[in-house]
């Protein structure tokens, strides 16, 4: 899978129905209605996240490689 930053992932996220519930710092908080599932994502421009970081978000989000 190609390497996303942090702004390509939260666009990613807004599209399956993920809501931006706050933003602490650089850091932007998703979740979903009814889940209590949240995600901190890293936006640090069009820095590239790390592997393992931007795998584990795409985990917990359910959003398989596409």
């Amino acid at each position: 899978m190609k390497s996303l930053s942090g702004q390509e992932l939260a666009h990613l996220l807004e599209q399956r129905g993920w809501t931006l519930l706050r933003v602490h710092g650089s850091h932007h908080i998703y979740g979903q209605p009814g889940s209590n599932v949240r995600l901190s994502v890293p936006i640090h421009g069009n820095r590239p996240l790390k592997t393992g970081l931007q795998q584990h978000l795409l985990k917990m989000a359910i959003i398989t490689e596409e």
